[in-house]
């Protein structure tokens, strides 16, 4: 098959108007936004003009259907809050071309997916989540974004185009293409990261309640401060980590509330997030047990209140061989010698798919490692050059059957 540069980088321009910051090429585009369903209708009617029988699933994750079985392709289309041009909306586009230069030289079938709420407005990779059986609807459903609007009530204005459920069985496997979000590709100046495995990662919510009270008058020894609680659990987090942790564990507190958030009260509640990431399932769960040990600790010495919400996450995984074999191939042909194999740090959708079938990643350079920003780029020459290693991979995997 022949992919078309041009043809690819119109339309991945294209999608990029959908939600435009105006500050660069950054967009704005949550999930079940107004910019996110225009940019979703339109890429349905991208996917039909290459002949696949579009589909909106109970999630709003939309699937370009090929007759019979065939191999997916695809990402994500929405965006964080402030994000850039190319975080999920790349694979989605890489894989439409993919599926049209196929059909253009009569080779196999390859089914595209734009799966929905990967950023987790709602809480983590949600669309793939529930479509993997990760998830059931209805708890799904319960799910609220930072501004207390439920998942059930996102989902409804999506209502006039949702259908049933698609069968995983009908797809023999899934690749999806993004950027690294990362500076490794960058710095070394290498063009491709096959990716080996994917991270595990911890989300939860926790709250601590103290008294709300005058800050100019209440002593400090008197004081039920619930920010300063936030404050010493994340320096005892940080020593209590050291002996656990790798260079690659990452953790993050990364939104926080307090109420009444006034500059002459003291702080009576702050919710705050919580988040960690690591390749051992192991560790992530010995470090949970210290994040929980640590917040009880903390609530008990400073007469806090204390609640622990529940915890969203995904085990680590491992891409299938014979996938990553075929992307390892297909990178030493167009980018001889400028090419690794790399875990991702960041989530994907794969991680979901990978319980319902074979998976794999390949990654193009991210400038300077910016990612979940307006600045978020990558030379034109490194998205062609991952389109051309996805089209390879893809050809001579069908070649083997």
């Amino acid at each position: 098959m022949s992919v078309n540069p041009d043809r690819f980088l119109s339309d991945l321009h294209t999608l990029r108007q959908f939600g435009a910051s105006g500050i660069g090429k950054g967009v704005v585009r949550p999930a079940y936004s107004k910019p996110d369903i225009e940019a979703r209708e339109w890429l349905r009617g991208r996917m039909e003009e290459v002949g696949l029988t579009t589909h909106y699933d109970p999630m709003g994750n939309l699937f370009g259907l090929a007759e019979g079985t065939s191999l997916l392709l695809g990402s994500h289309s929405d965006s964080q809050p402030e994000g850039g041009w190319l975080d999920g909306s790349l694979g989605v586009i890489a894989a439409l071309e993919v599926a049209r230069a196929s059909r253009e030289a009569g080779g196999p079938p390859i089914s595209v997916v734009s799966f929905q709420d990967e950023e987790g407005r709602f809480g983590v990779t949600t669309g793939s989540t529930v479509w993997s059986g990760g998830l059931n609807l209805e708890q799904a459903d319960e799910l609220t974004d930072r501004d207390g609007v439920t998942l059930a009530e996102a989902r409804g204005t999506m209502a006039h185009l949702i259908g049933d459920w698609v069968d995983a069985d009908r797809f023999t496997g899934f690749i999806e293409m993004h950027i690294e979000q990362g500076p490794w590709l960058d710095q070394a100046g290498e063009a491709i990261g096959v990716v080996s495995d994917i991270v595990g990662i911890r989300d939860m919510r926790i709250t601590f309640d103290g008294q709300q009270n005058h800050a100019g008058t209440t002593p400090m020894h008197l004081r039920r401060d619930a920010f300063q609680g936030l404050a010493e659990f994340n320096a005892l987090i940080n020593e209590r980590f050291r002996n656990v942790v790798t260079p690659q564990t990452v953790w993050t507190i990364g939104h926080v509330s307090l109420h009444p958030d006034a500059h002459s009260i003291v702080p009576g509640k702050t919710v705050f997030s919580m988040q960690w990431r690591d390749g051992d399932a192991d560790r992530l769960r010995r470090m949970e047990e210290i994040i929980r040990a640590t917040a009880q600790e903390v609530s008990e010495a400073r007469e806090l209140g204390l609640e622990i919400g529940p915890m969203l996450g995904l085990e680590p995984v491992t891409m299938d061989e014979n996938l990553r074999t075929a992307l390892k191939l297909s990178a030493e042909l167009v980018v001889p010698g400028r090419w690794r194999e790399m875990p991702s740090g960041a989530l994907h959708d794969a991680t979901n798919v990978a319980r319902l079938m074979p998976v794999a990643m390949l990654f193009v350079p991210s400038i300077d490692g910016i990612s979940h920003a307006f600045e978020e780029d990558t030379d034109e020459r490194d998205l062609v050059a991952g389109l051309q290693v996805l089209a390879g991979a893809v050809a001579s995997l069908q070649g083997q059957n």
